[in-house]
């Protein structure tokens, strides 16, 4: 492995070449970002990463906040915004550079109490309705993965449930903290058991930025979890039920060659 030798002020005109770290926060996910809705503050476990980033760089940081996780992908795709928080997947993968994922999240399934599915297993079927966040990880996955099964899409993740009631589908998909919440309002409905999927949770930045810049990242993520800066921010947001990712050695160069501290 060769010796990174960049120092952090080229690193950050590598990363935000415009000067100021631009981050897309994706609202559509409550348990990385949500808006204070007394305040209208943004907060949450990623909008604490994206400002422990800028203040090790010594950057200003603007926030650029979406309701929905395609367009968070698409403006930093766009190279309108520096880095960003996604859930990992190979078609967002074409235009963003992926660190190793910081959290992990469950997929699940919710139907109404009296639906014949009593399994995730059941769910793609000839006739069977499942609804998604469109442009979420869920709906990329599942348009992958459903072969019988049609898939409807909501605007956003958030709206989902309200979809899925208004509509009367058979199946409605997502985060399982999500649809958790969503049980409080639309009571007579139940979260099939296990999960569809595992959402891996990782910052990223665009393809066009420097191998550097990106391998930055993914030793900036490394010490976020390693730090124990992720989970504490999960517990000081009252976030249950996702877990901090395992960690990951970034490749390029040895670990002791670089400290995202200084």
């Amino acid at each position: 492995m060769g010796s990174y030798i960049q120092t952090p002020s080229s690193i950050g005109a590598e990363l935000a070449p415009q000067g100021r770290m631009r981050a897309s926060i994706n609202l559509g996910n409550p348990i990385l970002a949500n808006r204070n809705a007394a305040t209208g503050e943004v907060g949450g476990v990623s909008v604490d990463l994206a400002r422990a980033l800028a203040q090790r760089l010594g950057m200003p940081l603007d926030l650029v906040v979406f309701d929905t996780a395609g367009d968070s992908v698409d403006v930093v795709t766009a190279e309108q915004a520096d880095f960003g928080f996604f859930a990992v997947d190979p078609v967002r993968g074409k235009g963003i550079a992926f660190t190793a994922p910081y959290v992990l999240i469950e997929g699940s399934y919710l139907v109404r109490n009296d639906s014949p599915l009593l399994e995730k297993e059941g769910v793609d079927r000839a006739g069977t309705r499942v609804v998604v966040g469109k442009g979420s990880a869920y709906d990329l996955y599942l348009t992958r993965e459903l072969k019988a099964a049609t898939i409807e899409r909501a605007r956003t993740s958030p709206q989902v449930v309200d979809v899925f009631v208004e509509t009367q589908a058979d199946v409605a998909a997502g985060v399982k903290q999500q649809l958790e919440a969503d049980l409080n309002r639309f009571p007579g409905h139940r979260i099939l058991p296990g999960r569809f999927m595992l959402i891996q949770q990782a910052m990223g930045c665009p393809k066009g930025r420097s191998t550097d810049a990106a391998t930055y990242l993914a030793v900036f993520v490394e010490e976020m979890k390693a730090s124990g800066f992720v989970a504490e921010a999960l517990t000081r947001h009252g976030i249950e039920g996702a877990s901090v990712a395992p960690a990951t050695e970034p490749g390029g160069f040895e670990r002791t060659d670089f400290n995202p501290q200084k």
